[in-house]
């Protein structure tokens, strides 16, 4: 690291203020870990480039914010999207089992008292232009163009099979 980083002098800083431990960039296992840290009593300092935590996998909010990093500085969201504090759109969606390993990492952490946890409603990706719905149930997965196949129905005595068949 050159002597004059930016991170460099964030690490001399850091070390003058006598924290001893420094977590950068901060993206999901960085966090995780200075969440274990913090849990076990020691003091971390997060330093990232950017004026949001979660790197590569954050959640952006407000909408404004989502677009200065995809369309630039001067771009701004439609008025008819409403308020830009009512968005929160994850760069990578995050999906975490209800009894899994993870969960009981971040109750340990106490990271809980700042996360809410919910169902999902519903997720979306963008393809060739177009928002599509990630399919949820049998229905949906029939009737969805988003992966260029058509699964058919077949009865068999012991019930349904599904067979792939490619519409391309």
């Amino acid at each position: 690291m050159s002597k004059n980083s930016s991170h460099g002098r964030a690490i001399r800083r850091n070390r003058a203020w006598n924290w001893p431990e420094g977590v950068h960039p901060v993206g999901d296992v960085e966090c995780i870990l200075s969440g274990m840290l913090s849990a076990s009593g020691k003091k971390v300092l997060h330093m990232d480039r950017n004026s949001y935590y979660g790197g590569d996998s954050a959640s952006l909010t407000p909408l404004e914010q989502l677009y200065e990093k995809f369309m630039g500085p001067q771009a701004k969201p439609l008025p008819a999207m409403g308020r830009g504090r009512d968005w929160n759109v994850d760069l990578i969606p995050k999906f975490l089992m209800a009894n899994g390993s993870l969960v009981k990492l971040l109750i340990h952490t106490g990271v809980t008292r700042y996360l809410e946890f919910k169902s999902i409603e519903g997720s979306y990706v963008y393809k060739g232009g177009k928002v599509f719905k990630v399919p949820a149930d049998e229905m949906e997965a029939l009737s969805t163009s988003l992966m260029g196949i058509t699964l058919m129905p077949t009865r068999r005595k012991r019930g349904k099979v599904w067979i792939p068949s490619t519409t391309l």
